[in-house]
């Protein structure tokens, strides 16, 4: 998702720099958090790869322009399954301005509308899944009725705030209205395939448990909570 350019803008950017500047701020607690657990090696290793498979879904999946935004698989679910909620969004904030800076400049000025959209439903993500994921159930052994209400939760999160953006940028218009239930409809198609793509990534960390000591994979991805 990148909302146009235009959307938001003039003295409104400044309500982005505030949530941005909040987002930022949940960034370094979840950093923090997963540095205390397993390290800073740990926290850079993920980081790095998330980076770049945020640019990949970016720049190599599918994505096209509906209504107010554009279309993308993020797959922020998947990012917080394997890598955790540190490195996934340090991934998201790092993989979206590498793409501004060198592929699409003309996206620099919505970056923080666009890292809060994308920023705060993962940190809602790790939040729910500390509700509906029993401790002693390794993220390998979830549901598929789990890893939805995850997907839905990030997915739903950023659809809602594009919506919010644009309400708040341009306003009630009916054309606005309509541009902005196009974008929810069409991001209904990844919710329906993020679910089956992160079971088919836990299947396969499943069948490679060696690779839970390489330090690449959130702790959580292979063992129950402490």
């Amino acid at each position: 998702m990148h909302i146009e350019p235009g959307v938001v803008d003039g003295a409104k950017m400044a309500l982005s720099y505030a949530t941005a500047a909040g987002a930022f701020a949940v960034t370094g607690k979840l950093a923090f958090d997963t540095i205390k657990q397993e390290g800073v090696a740990a926290l850079v290793l993920r980081s790095m790869a998330a980076i770049a498979l945020v640019f990949a879904f970016f720049e190599v999946l599918p994505h096209y322009p509906v209504g107010v935004s554009e279309v993308h698989f993020i797959l922020g679910s998947t990012l917080y399954l394997i890598l955790g909620a540190g490195p996934a969004a340090i991934g998201l904030a790092g993989g979206l301005l590498i793409q501004g800076l060198f592929f699409a400049p003309t996206d620099l000025p919505m970056y923080f509308v666009n890292v809060t959209t994308l920023l705060v439903p993962l940190w809602a993500v790790s939040m729910l899944a500390k509700r509906i994921i029993a401790p002693g159930t390794a993220y390998v052994d979830l549901s598929y009725g789990q890893a939805l209400a995850l997907s839905a939760a990030y997915q739903g999160g950023v659809v809602a705030w594009v919506a919010f953006w644009a309400f708040y940028g341009q306003g009630f218009g009916a054309e606005n209205v309509q541009n902005i239930m196009a974008f929810g409809g069409a991001y209904m198609l990844v919710v329906v395939i993020e679910p089956l793509v992160d079971l088919g990534v836990l299947a396969g960390a499943k069948a490679q448990r060696s690779l839970a000591k390489s330090g690449l994979f959130y702790n959580r991805l292979y063992r129950a909570a402490a």
